[in-house]
C-alpha cells in the first residue's frame, strides 16, 4: 500500500512502483496517488486531486475531504491487510493514516522522509514509534534518525534518474519556434493550483523588465500536467513570444539557461540539470508568519540546504517582487563569472546526491520489510 498527496509524491511512488514491478511482476500495489501511480500499475482508492495544498489556512479548507480519504484508506488497509505500507512525503495526512495502518500491525516505511529537520522536531516521537525503516533522499538527513535510533537508509534522490531529456537545446527550442542561441529563461512557477496563483502574477511582471534589460531574452514555460492550460495565460501574454511546453520540464530546462523558479522539488530538478535559478515563494500571510516562527532553517532552496550555503537566490514573501526577479535573472544572464561559478556549485550539489538507482533502492528496502512481516506470519 503506498500514499502520496501531491505531484512530487505520485512521480515518486510511480518510479517506485515500477521499480516493485520489476523485481516482483506479480506484486499488488494500490492506495492513494495520482495519475502518474495509476499509469504504473498502482490500483487508485484514492486520487489527491482536491486534496494537495500549500499552507495552514489553505490545509484547513479541504480538512473534511482530507478526513474522507483517510476513513477510505483506513478500510482499505484492514479488508486487504498489506505486507507493507509506503508513505511518501505529505506528513500532515501521513502521519495520521501511518498511525492507523501501524495499529493494524502492517509494517510502515516512509519514503521521502518530512522535513523534520525544518520544522516540527517534535514528530521524530511519532516516526520512532510507528516507522520500520526511513529512506531517505538527502544525506544530510541520515544523521538526524540514527541519533534518534530510528532505522534509516540514504537511497539517493530518484530524481537522478528521472531527469532526462528527449530534444537537444537547438531542436527543443527550435521546434517551440525559439532561436537557440538567445538567452532562454525557463519559468516554473509551481504544481499545485493554489501555489501558482501566487506565483504567476509577479512572475508576469517580471518578464517586461527582463526583456527591457535583455532584449533578445525568450522565455518558456514548463507547465506541470496536473495544471490546466489557461492556468499560464498570465505568462503567456506578459511580453511577446512567450511559449508553454506542457509535461516536458526536462527538456526545457536542458535548453535553458536560468530558470525562475517556485521552490520545491522543482530546485532539485534545476540542480540536475545544472541550471542558475532564482527560487521564488510566497504564502498567505498566515500561514507564513506562522511559519517564520516554526521553520529551523536559513534556506528553503534545496541547492542551499545540501550545500550549507546560499547559492542561488530566494526571493520569499516581501522579497518576491517583479524588480527583485527581474534583477536577480538579468544578473546572472549578463556575467559570466557568476553564472560560471553557479553552475561549478550547483555540479558539487548534484554530487552530493547520490548516483543512478534510487527507486531501485528504495523497492529493495520496502520488499525486505514486506518479507520480514511475511516471515514473522510463518
Amino acid at each position: 500500500m503506498i500514499s502520496c498527496g501531491e505531484p512530487s509524491g505520485d512521480l515518486y511512488a510511480a518510479s517506485l512502483t515500477t521499480a516493485l514491478r520489476e523485481r516482483e511482476p506479480d506484486i499488488e500495489v494500490f492506495g492513494f496517488g495520482g495519475r502518474r501511480l495509476e499509469a504504473a500499475g498502482g490500483r487508485l482508492v484514492g486520487d489527491f486531486a482536491g486534496v494537495s495544498v500549500t499552507g495552514l489556512t489553505e490545509a484547513l479548507r479541504v480538512i473534511p475531504r482530507s478526513y474522507a480519504m483517510l476513513r477510505r484508506l483506513v478500510d482499505a488497509a484492514r479488508t486487504r491487510r498489506p505486507d507493507v505500507f509506503v508513505a511518501v512525503d505529505f506528513p500532515d495526512f501521513n502521519f495520521r493514516l501511518m498511525s492507523a495502518v501501524h495499529a493494524l500491525g502492517i509494517p510502515v516505511v516512509y519514503y521521502i522522509s518530512p522535513q523534520l529537520w525544518a520544522w516540527r522536531p517534535g514528530r521524530m516521537a511519532q516516526m520512532q514509534q510507528h516507522v520500520a525503516r526511513v529512506l531517505v533522499i538527502f544525506p544530510f538527513e541520515t544523521a538526524l534518525y540514527q541519533e534518534a535510533g530510528v532505522p534509516v537508509e540514504f537511497v539517493g534522490h530518484p530524481l537522478v534518474d528521472l531527469a532526462r531529456r528527449t530534444q537537444s537545446r537547438d531542436s527543443f527550442l527550435s521546434a517551440l519556434g525559439l532561436t537557440p542561441a538567445a538567452p532562454t529563461v525557463a519559468l516554473l512557477p509551481g504544481s499545485r493550483p493554489n501555489e501558482v496563483r501566487r506565483t504567476i502574477p509577479t512572475i508576469a511582471a517580471a518578464l517586461p523588465l527582463i526583456r527591457a534589460r535583455v532584449p533578445d531574452a525568450q522565455f518558456v514555460v514548463a507547465g506541470a500536467p496536473e495544471l490546466q492550460r489557461e492556468t499560464f495565460d498570465p505568462l503567456l501574454a506578459a511580453v511577446k513570444g512567450v511559449v508553454l511546453a506542457e509535461n516536458r520540464t526536462d527538456d526545457v530546462l536542458e535548453a535553458c539557461d536560468v530558470v525562475i523558479t517556485a521552490s520545491g522539488t522543482a530546485t532539485v530538478q534545476c540542480t540536475l540539470h545544472e541550471r542558475p535559478m532564482v527560487v521564488v515563494y510566497r504564502l498567505s500571510t498566515f500561514t507564513y508568519q506562522l511559519a517564520k516562527r516554526l521553520v529551523r532553517v536559513p534556506h528553503i532552496a534545496m541547492p542551499n540546504l545540501v550545500a550549507g550555503r546560499r547559492i542561488v537566490p530566494e526571493l520569499v514573501q516581501e522579497d518576491f517582487t517583479p524588480e527583485r526577479v527581474a534583477r536577480e535573472v538579468v544578473a546572472l544572464l549578463t556575467d559570466r563569472a557568476s553564472y560560471e561559478r553557479t553552475c561549478r556549485q550547483l555540479r558539487d550539489v548534484r554530487e552530493r546526491l547520490g548516483g543512478s538507482g534510487a527507486s531501485g533502492r528504495a523497492a529493495d528496502a520496502v520488499l525486505a520489510e514486506a518479507r520480514r512481516r511475511q516471515e514473522r506470519q510463518v
